[in-house]
């Protein structure tokens, strides 16, 4: 495994990611599809910078389970991202908009966001981690 282009796949992985959270889940977003009595009123910077390293941590796992499990290829890249969306993040977004207050354009603005992020990091797997 090299892990120079690792670590360079999970950093770039890992900012592109960051502008997709924040293109899918910011502040435009968050203004005119929330609800606000769901929202905690907290220092917004601080929540912001305990949560950013979060996208590198997704990044992270990925590329190391599919470098573990010698998926090279874009192709077997994306499914692999599209499998991982579908056990983890599509399930919770879904079920957490059952159960909570959620507008229905944060809840699928919120799940492609999880989706685009994965599959950014799978094409950088099939691109540049073999």
């Amino acid at each position: 495994m090299n892990w120079i282009r690792l670590i360079a796949v999970i950093l770039g992985a890992g900012v592109v990611s960051s502008l997709t959270d924040w293109l899918f889940a910011g502040d435009w977003i968050h203004r005119h599809f929330t609800y606000p009595e769901i929202w905690r009123q907290v220092d917004e910077m601080k929540a912001i910078a305990l949560t950013s390293p979060l996208p590198f941590l997704t990044c992270g796992v990925f590329v190391y389970a599919a470098a573990r499990l010698g998926i090279h290829t874009v192709p077997a890249a994306l499914a692999f991202a599209g499998a991982v969306w579908m056990i983890g993040p599509l399930p919770l977004i879904l079920t957490n908009a059952a159960f909570m207050k959620l507008h229905r354009v944060f809840v699928a603005s919120y799940a492609t966001g999880w989706l685009i992020k994965l599959l950014i990091v799978a094409i950088g797997v099939g691109k540049f981690l073999h």
